[in-house]
């Protein structure tokens, strides 16, 4: 027995030569070859977390204070008075330099610049992105630029993961997964967030949920977040309260909250793509842009200096609740002018920070507002602040779980969960009702890419062969003439299908010969066994279609004669290309939910054609 079958006693010579491929295990030694990469990229992820948050901290300590320190420092401290304007839009002309004379890649927040690679170029992502994403990002945000380190770190691991991926020896699917695991371990190292980091890939970067790739990203996610302990130490990045757990009624505000969010997710990303049109329009080369949106942040930071620089510490005030509504208001709109008018210049940053901000500080005045004018309800400020950062970035990104557990493991307060599944819950489904694409995927979309919008167990995998091969099965006598062959073809207008099976007098399956192949000028004294050029490629009744589809791609066949592993010798069935495409009638049907007979029901009916040619076997 193998795999509950049984297996053939014994197999003719032509069968032992057929070409029959078994499906590979879901995990095999090559996924433990991936996740001993992925893991050293999970440390080498965190190292470059550690250096460029480093950087971003020397820049601005230079830009803002003069000073040479590696210390964390924010820009809203400064004395430069109206100077505070010149660091932004020296970053960003170096950042426009750099992106016209180095790589135009290093423009924008670096998820969707990955996505890209992995959808279009086998996840080969050029090497000097490597080192010049990161420094123009350091460069960006260290001069006051309005976002956050993570996107960047993001990037450059996703980069360093392809990076090792074309200097081993791996296919582009594990290359994808070493992408995907470098930009994982980038965020972990970033928030010590090593869970929403293997979401955040699975949502955004490898369109697939399967052992071989969860086993390696969740491997890098958990290393890089070792290593950050090591720097950091253990503390989430967040200081959140203490919260009493909601009640019901407060639960369905928080709900309402996040529908709230979602809206305003889908107007925070249609206003970043307008400021970008905005900025093409412009009859200036866009190498000056970011300049032009380093003016405008500067302009900005005049008014509010919170709004330059990465922004954590102002997370960390919306959460414990320390600003009035007048502040949260103010603080939510200029960070989002500032980041939108700079990231729509085309410079380099991230965009999680900003939006978390701004989520926060709306969730933070909605919240107060309902607590003031409905008290009995139970709801907190500071946790309606955690609930509006998570849905905002849920329906800007349409990524939900990723941020729901992100905001989770940057507080550790467990009564935030059912709030926060709530109130993402809401904020994707308006999003999502209201908005095709993302603020990840509408730029990729602009350009033609086809973008995957949500992930489903393979169709063809649910089917068996056995379920929509046509049987019985026309076949041809191996020491048939080929003349005799032709004319029964032509005598029988039922007999439409293109390939038949060959067969011994006995009902041994010898080959396969197409209509081609008969009508081809030969002999008439050819028999139809002398037209068989190789050994028959045929597929078990148990696979499922989709190893059936991939056989014939790989052999370069369109139809597989289909054998039993109890008796191979014998077809007991033929599946073409046409049958694969009926099968998924049944999927539309689910899809569309038709009271109707189904599409698949009324193309499994047995074909005319499926007929014994005379003085051939009907073989069963």
């Amino acid at each position: 027995m193998k795999d509950g079958l049984p297996i053939a006693p014994s197999l003719s010579p032509t069968l032992q030569r057929a070409r029959i491929t078994e499906a590979p295990p879901p995990v095999d030694r090559r996924v433990l070859f991936t996740s001993l990469l992925a893991m050293g990229l999970g440390a080498l992820a965190a190292l470059v977390a550690e250096v460029l948050t480093r950087l971003i901290a020397l820049i601005t300590n230079l830009s803002f204070y003069g000073r040479w320190s590696l210390e964390p420092a924010s820009p809203a401290g400064h004395h430069l008075g109206p100077w505070v304007i010149v660091p932004p839009v020296v970053g960003g002309l170096v950042v426009g330099l750099m992106a016209r004379y180095g790589s135009a890649a290093i423009r924008g927040h670096g998820i969707p610049e990955a996505m890209e690679q992995v959808l279009v170029n086998r996840s080969r992502i050029p090497p000097r992105l490597t080192i010049l994403k990161p420094v123009s990002a350091a460069i960006a945000i260290g001069t006051g630029g309005p976002f956050g380190a993570e996107g960047p770190i993001i990037a450059t691991g996703g980069a360093l993961g392809s990076l090792v991926g074309q200097a081993v020896k791996v296919t582009s699917i594990e290359r994808k997964i070493l992408l995907s695991a470098g930009a994982a371990a980038g965020m972990a190292a970033t928030f010590g967030t090593p869970v929403a980091g293997v979401l955040l890939a699975i949502e955004l970067l490898l369109f697939e949920f399967r052992a071989r790739s969860i086993i390696p990203v969740a491997l890098a996610t958990a290393v890089a977040t070792a290593v950050r302990i090591s720097f950091r130490g253990a503390d989430p990045v967040f200081t959140f309260p203490v919260v009493a757990q909601p009640g019901g009624l407060a639960v369905a505000v928080y709900i309402a909250l996040g529908a709230a969010m979602g809206l305003v997710g889908v107007a925070v990303t249609r206003a970043v793509f307008a400021v970008e049109d905005m900025f093409e329009r412009l009859p200036l080369n866009w190498m000056w842009w970011p300049a032009i949106g380093g003016m405008a942040v500067g302009l900005i930071g005049l008014v509010e200096p919170a709004t330059m620089g990465v922004g954590y510490d102002n997370i960390d005030r919306l959460l414990q609740g320390v600003l009035s509504w007048q502040g949260l208001l103010l603080l939510g709109l200029l960070k989002f002018l500032s980041w939108s008018i700079a990231l729509g210049s085309g410079t380099s940053g991230g965009t999680l920070a900003p939006l978390f901000t701004i989520g926060g500080a709306l969730g933070a005045a909605l919240g107060g507002g309902v607590a003031v004018l409905l008290p009995y309800a139970g709801v907190d400020p500071r946790l309606a602040a955690l609930v509006g950062m998570a849905a905002l970035f849920t329906g800007a990104s349409h990524s939900m779980l990723t941020w729901v557990v992100f905001a989770f493991e940057t507080t550790r307060q467990p009564v935030g969960l059912l709030p926060l599944l709530g109130g993402c819950a809401t904020a994707y489904l308006i999003s999502m009702l209201n908005m095709r694409y993302s603020i990840m995927s509408e730029k990729i979309a602009r350009r033609g890419i086809p973008v995957a919008r949500g992930y489903e167990v393979d169709h063809l995998r649910q089917q068996s062969v056995r379920d929509w091969a046509s049987s019985p099965v026309v076949s041809l006598r191996m020491a048939e003439k080929v003349a005799d062959a032709r004319a029964r073809l032509r005598n029988d207008p039922a007999l439409t299908h293109q390939g038949f099976p060959v067969v011994t007098d006995d009902g041994h399956l010898v080959g396969v010969v197409t209509r081609r192949d008969l009508q081809a000028e030969r002999s008439s004294d050819c028999t139809v066994g002398e037209l068989v050029r190789r050994p028959p490629v045929v597929a078990y009744r148990h696979w499922p279609l989709r190893e059936a589809a991939d056989e014939m791609l790989r052999q370069h066949v369109g139809r597989l004669p289909v054998v039993d592993r109890a008796n191979p010798d014998v077809a007991v069935g033929i599946l073409t290309r046409s049958d694969i495409l009926r099968a998924h009638g049944d999927r539309l049907d689910e899809l569309h939910h038709r009271d109707e007979p189904s599409v698949g029901s009324r193309l499994r009916s047995p074909r005319p054609s499926s007929t014994t040619i005379p003085g051939g076997p009907d073989v069963r």
